[in-house]
């Protein structure tokens, strides 16, 4: 990837940033926000009308597969578009599978995972209760793609969610903060630029390198016992950075950087999560370590 792309791209991020905290919603807006921030929102019914199958309440988890999956998206993402690729590969392969929108703002439709990282684990906690109340099990398994794979780590550790939950699986998760290959390392030269990042979108703030979030969230160890942890990174990621941030340690930890079984795979931090076929056999062998397969360059095929 040429250097150039590797600033801009988390630059764009920093511009959407300012762009919601300056632009006023308008009152459509402000109820399409509402609208989708319910467990009957219209992304949510999005997913069934593409037919990948998932978000279906009447599904029951097969001996093969007994923990349904739940799939939290990324900041900027929702519950539909983080997952038209993961959610049908899972579901094709007999799992159950969920996703919810979560830490939205006010006026700001289809870009979540914005508001405190605290308060989205909070809203996790209770869509997992929802989906296990629906389909009878008595653990799910979370796949989390950027601060989906970090975020619910505080619902593992501080809201109990280590009873609830078998697994873990991060794709490119923001594990320890980001210098976002360096940009945060600018903000004090421009006064008022890190006040208005934290005030308009908390989660974004929250997610840096240093802050009393990721303090707090990683002080006296990354993992909680009972839980089984897979982080798969790329080397590419433009996003999290340094990559290596990514990795989790402690018991149950699986690390996987996603060059170290296809060495040919240039996939970023977005296609990580949105498109590599690599990665999905990695998250599915993640969820079934008992039947896991090779994963190499032909799993992109397979």
């Amino acid at each position: 990837m040429l250097p150039w792309k590797r600033v801009l791209r988390p630059l764009a991020a920093l511009l959407l940033t300012t762009a919601v905290a300056v632009v006023p919603a308008t009152t459509a807006q402000a109820a399409d926000a509402a609208a989708t921030s319910s467990w009957g929102s219209p992304l949510l019914e999005r997913s069934r009308e593409l037919g990948g199958g998932w978000n279906d309440y009447s599904c029951k988890p097969s001996a093969a597969h007994p923990r349904p999956v739940v799939l939290v998206h990324g900041t900027f993402a929702n519950s539909v578009d983080n997952w038209l690729g993961l959610a049908p590969y899972l579901t094709d392969r007999g799992y159950c599978v969920f996703s919810l929108d979560y830490g939205q703002l006010p006026g700001v439709p289809f870009f979540h995972a914005l508001g405190p990282i605290d308060k989205s684990a909070e809203q996790l906690s209770a869509y997992v209760d929802k989906v296990l109340a629906a389909t009878g099990a008595a653990e799910a398994d979370l796949v989390g793609h950027s601060q989906g794979g970090m975020m619910p780590r505080y619902y593992l550790k501080f809201l109990g969610g280590a009873a609830k939950v078998n697994a873990l699986v991060g794709i490119a998760p923001n594990n320890h903060g980001t210098d976002l290959a360096g940009l945060t390392n600018l903000l004090p030269y421009f006064p008022g630029a890190e006040d208005l990042i934290t005030a308009a979108t908390p989660a974004l703030a929250q997610q840096m390198a240093g802050s009393d979030f990721m303090t707090r969230l990683n002080e006296g160890g990354d993992t909680v016992p009972g839980v089984r942890y897979t982080v798969i990174a790329t080397k590419y990621d433009q996003v999290v950075t340094p990559y290596r941030s990514q990795f989790l340690t402690g018991p149950g930890v699986k690390n996987v950087l996603i060059q170290d079984l296809c060495a040919v795979d240039l996939s970023e931090h977005a296609f990580l999560g949105l498109t590599d076929r690599i990665a999905f056999h990695e998250v599915a062998n993640a969820l079934d370590p008992a039947h896991a397969t090779a994963t190499t360059c032909a799993s992109a095929i397979s």
